[in-house]
């Protein structure tokens, strides 16, 4: 059985930082590509990154999020981890971690995704 486990999330203050983890189970993590969503309270999830699983692995971000967070992934320990920094209240979200793209639709695209953590609440205050 496939398993995604958010955790990291948290309170912080605009421009701090939060650094968000994901492990997965039940899958060969090392050969599918990873993304993290978000879900503010009345908005539709939206894409913030993916990782792809090519080594070195190519990355891919929302504009709203460039430059501030980073993406990356441990093969090792089955990890994909979302480094956010100068964190603002706008990025106040449930953060959720996807997996296993199908090749169907563009990495942004909810639908694209296979798998799905339960999400980790992420809130900044201003």
């Amino acid at each position: 059985q496939v398993q995604l486990v958010e955790s990291g999330g948290g309170l912080v203050q605009a421009g701090g930082s939060l650094r968000l983890s994901c492990a997965a189970s039940g899958l060969t993590f090392s050969s599918i590509t990873m993304a993290w969503f978000r879900q503010a309270p009345g908005k539709e999830r939206e894409f913030v990154a993916a990782i792809s699983r090519n080594n070195p692995s190519t990355t891919y971000y929302a504009d709203s999020v460039k430059g501030r967070f980073t993406i990356s992934r441990d093969n090792a320990n089955n990890t994909v981890y979302l480094q956010m920094n100068n964190l603002k209240p706008e990025d106040t979200a449930i953060y959720y971690c996807a997996g296993g793209s199908r090749g169907r639709f563009s990495l942004n695209q909810r639908s694209e995704y296979l798998y799905w953590g339960q999400g980790t609440q992420v809130t900044v205050s201003s």
